[in-house]
């Protein structure tokens, strides 16, 4: 059974509020999960310390099991201490023009420069 701590969706429309859970990957979003071990409201300022509330050593157990936690909840995980901190993946750079483009802007600008001395 592949196990998931991934986060399942209450509170009322555009008010949403999330419990983190232990659950069978195979299991709906909302539906039927293992165990509870936290929450997560997202309404709350960054500061607030019932942002995020979740049980450590229940965590920490699930992923000793071998539980995987989704994106969100690995970044919840890493600012308490439990993971790693995941690598940010740099956005890749704007590609530049093709060879011939880059000519005609070397000559253009060849042609700009002759004909402004």
């Amino acid at each position: 059974m592949a196990l998931k701590i991934r986060l399942a969706r209450g509170g009322a429309k555009k008010r949403p509020f999330y419990s983190i859970v232990v659950a069978d990957a195979r299991s709906p979003r909302d539906g039927r999960f293992i165990e509870k071990i936290g929450t997560y409201n997202p309404m709350l300022p960054r500061e607030d310390e019932k942002r995020i509330q979740f049980d450590a050593e229940r965590a920490k157990h699930w992923l000793s099991v071998g539980a995987q936690p989704t994106d969100r909840v690995v970044l919840f995980f890493a600012n308490a201490g439990l993971v790693e901190k995941p690598a940010i993946r740099e956005t890749p750079k704007k590609s530049a023009p093709k060879a011939k483009a880059q000519e005609r802007a070397k000559a253009a600008a060849a042609a700009a420069a002759a004909a402004g001395e």
